[in-house]
């Protein structure tokens, strides 16, 4: 097994076999939605990556989303599509510079604050939009973990190879 989970709602992903992924990459679980979060803050954006880290980039959010998709319908959320966005525009508002990381929305049937199929609305945070979301709980980031276990053990993500591992801290 390639995961490990030490405290829910981060888990942090260590490349071991390519010396050329920017280890360890987070993946954040926070509201509705994972952000995976690569730790070196340099790469600005997936066109800074080379072609091993781009597709372990790929690989993990494939695997993550397969997994949110699956972990929420099993937790009763009806999610029917995972929608991924390469963000960082509001560091702009604070004068940082921005950094790789890849947000997964949850589209759920029955959403009240993020009507599916509307596209995802992201106003500014001072505006109060975000204050009735709900976060994950623990036994939804402990189904995606569970849902991210039995994905990993498939035929598909072993042709893959086995490229990285993941622990929550």
């Amino acid at each position: 097994m390639w995961l490990k989970f030490i405290k829910p709602k981060i888990l942090a992903l260590t490349h071991m076999k390519n010396p050329l992924f920017p280890a360890p990459t987070e993946v954040i679980f926070v509201f509705k939605y994972i952000r995976i979060q690569i730790k070196d803050t340099s790469i600005t954006d997936r066109t800074r990556l080379t072609p091993a880290v781009a597709i372990e980039l790929m690989r993990l959010t494939m695997i993550i989303g397969e997994a949110m998709e699956k972990g929420m319908n099993n937790r009763g959320i009806k999610v029917v599509k995972i929608n991924y966005q390469d963000m960082g525009n509001w560091a702009f508002k604070t004068g940082d510079k921005p950094f790789l990381h890849i947000h997964l929305f949850g589209r759920a049937l029955d959403a009240k604050n993020q009507i599916f199929p509307e596209a995802v609305y992201l106003p500014d945070r001072s505006t109060g939009f975000y204050d009735k979301f709900e976060p994950l709980n623990n036994e939804d980031v402990l189904e995606i973990q569970k849902q991210i276990e039995l994905l990993s053990q498939q035929e598909k993500w072993k042709e893959w190879g086995q490229v990285v591992t993941c622990s929550i801290f």
